[in-house]
């Protein structure tokens, strides 16, 4: 278990830029490595906090440069490189990336895991959208005209005010309705039951963090 008061950020060894990781660690100083994001975040000038995982990616060179004392082993094979370190950090939130932009199939089970380990709240970094779990209840004042796309995950509904296109009374499902591209008319507001994944631009981090972080959301 990797505990911190403070928000992580927890790098894989998908695609990862030095502006995602300094974007990234600004919100959330302490760096946890999933794996062979070890290497990434090595790569890159900075020295991981702790590396979880199966060890089956990271370098003979990454794991000296951490020492035993920064490595947490988990040996088995059921889950992602994602799901061991996500579900065995404890802090407020975690940034992730680095977990999408090569393989999709990484990408897809990244979400999976997102889904299936709500907690602590987590806010994936793409090329240009976050993407995160839809608490329960959810409130972000957006600007007029900011891409506001849901994606279900299972079956799920909600309700909604400030959206272009409102969601009320509306069935999604995987291999059915998604709600993708809709559009704030300003402060926006949903109530979601079921797993639905919210995506907005990069430029709404921010927003998202303190609003999946705050005591209204469930």
């Amino acid at each position: 278990m990797s505990a911190s008061p403070k928000g992580v950020t927890l790098i894989g060894g998908g695609a990862v830029t030095a502006e995602d990781l300094s974007l990234a660690l600004s919100l959330a100083p302490v760096l946890v490595a999933a794996d062979g994001g070890a290497d990434a975040a090595i790569a890159l000038g900075h020295l991981p906090d702790r590396a979880i995982g199966d060890f089956d990616s990271i370098s003979e060179s990454a794991r000296a440069a951490l020492g035993p004392s920064r490595l947490s082993h988990v040996a088995e094979q059921d889950s992602t490189d994602f799901a061991k370190a996500l579900s065995r950090i404890s802090a407020p939130f975690v940034l992730a990336v680095g977990f999408s932009g090569r393989r999709l199939d990484h990408t897809l089970a990244a979400l999976n895991v997102m889904i299936r380990h709500p907690d602590p709240p987590c806010i994936m970094l793409a090329a240009e959208d976050i993407v995160f779990r839809a608490p329960s209840r959810l409130a972000l004042p957006l600007a007029p005209g900011t891409r506001v796309s849901l994606f279900p995950m299972g079956a799920a509904r909600g309700r909604s005010s400030g959206l272009r296109w409102p969601i009320d009374g509306i069935e999604f499902a995987p291999d059915g309705r998604v709600g993708t591209s809709n559009q704030a008319l300003g402060a926006v507001s949903m109530q979601i039951e079921g797993p639905m994944m919210v995506m907005l631009p990069r430029d709404c981090l921010g927003l998202a963090l303190a609003a999946i972080t705050g005591p209204r959301s469930g």
